[in-house]
């Protein structure tokens, strides 16, 4: 079997034991933790393809996916609140008239559009400004981070526009739906599947294209692809908005899935653990990002239902044996084992009609 369809074959696999083996063993909480899960790997999805495949370390990714998130909550709650009222929140702040920030959001189509479209600009826009001025390495990555602590600090003194430290949440309605049926929970954990994999199958075109190639050459030698007449800076830029609008994506998803979008899940920490869920996964690898996203979450949520007095150590040391014994992640080591079981396959013999054909020149000479 060629590499291609090993890979098609491996997809399919995954598509069902996601789509059809996981929501039927699955009761509807755990059902809902996945959902979660995935979200995470769709914004960890992004990361593969702006630090692997870019080698833009981005720590700052928070502020993406809560770009993303408050988009769709505001549409939530002004369609919970109704035409003319008040989101809850704002009462209680005593606000008195809709922020005109907030007016736009009373489409559900102009809150999908921002939640892609607001992180790929703001993106663009720091893109270029960073790297025209040749910004990258450590310098881009402590300037990204820094990013995520100022949009937090912002949030948490907007009360009266953004809820504040509490953030925005009590849907009540997500497109019809309750959110809290079993059924709404299992429509929700299905779109964000659909929506994983077909961002998964964009990547992958994305990186096997001339695109991706040179955004490799970016990574591998910037200087380099400089002098054969490419602008580094545009690659680079491309690159990281398509990552946030990622992030956004999997912050709007996320909010319909728990139910809350709030400063604490977009500060400098939760941006970090991204980048690690990335690392663990194998950040050279689009599937591997994605994976990670899901591991690490996942071992959130067990080692804390577990071990809530030391799940933090716990998983600080599936970080570390991770990084020890398989430096490239968990994709990085299931390349090496199947590279091992290749080197220690016997060499194939020659074909059967070849090695007839020797054994009657051997009889017939003399």
């Amino acid at each position: 079997m060629t590499a291609r369809w090993r890979g098609v074959a491996l997809f399919t696999g995954v598509a069902l034991l996601v789509l059809a083996v996981a929501p039927a063993v699955l009761d509807p909480f755990r059902l809902g933790l996945l959902a979660k899960y995935l979200c995470f790997a769709i914004a960890a999805l992004g990361i593969g393809l702006a630090w692997g495949q870019g080698g833009m370390l981005t720590l700052g990714q928070g502020v993406f996916f809560g770009l993303g998130g408050y988009s769709m909550a505001m549409y939530l709650k002004l369609h919970d609140a109704g035409p003319g009222s008040l989101p809850d929140f704002m009462v209680w702040s005593g606000v008195e008239r809709l922020p005109p920030l907030w007016k736009p959001f009373s489409s559900p189509v102009f809150a999908i559009a921002a939640a892609v479209a607001v992180p790929a600009a703001a993106a663009a826009v720091l893109g270029l400004l960073v790297f025209r001025q040749r910004v990258r390495g450590a310098y881009f990555a402590i300037l990204s981070q820094a990013l995520a602590a100022a949009f937090v600090i912002w949030l948490v003194g907007q009360q009266g526009l953004t809820g504040g430290t509490n953030g925005l949440t009590h849907f009540y309605d997500v497109f019809g739906r309750d959110p809290e049926e079993d059924g709404s929970k299992r429509a929700f954990y299905f779109v964000v599947a659909l929506v994983l994999g077909a961002l998964y199958l964009l990547c992958r075109q994305l990186v096997k294209s001339r695109f991706g190639r040179l955004l490799v050459a970016v990574r591998d030698g910037e200087d380099r692809v400089r002098f054969l007449g490419y602008n580094p800076a545009t690659v680079k830029t491309a690159a990281f908005a398509a990552s946030a609008a990622m992030a956004g994506i999997a912050g709007a998803l996320y909010v319909p899935v728990v139910g809350i979008i709030s400063p604490s899940l977009l500060g400098v920490v939760p941006s970090i653990e991204l980048v690690v869920a990335v690392a663990i996964g194998g950040r050279f690898s689009l599937a591997g990002a994605a994976l990670g996203g899901v591991l690490l979450n996942w071992a959130h949520t067990t080692f804390s239902e577990q071990y809530p007095s030391g799940w933090v150590y716990l998983q600080g040391l599936m970080f570390v044996l991770v990084i020890m014994l398989a430096p490239g992640g968990v994709a990085g080591a299931v390349r090496w084992a199947g590279g091992a079981v290749a080197r220690r396959r016997p060499a194939a013999g020659p074909a059967p009609a070849v090695a007839a054909a020797a054994s009657e020149r051997e009889v017939a000479a003399p």
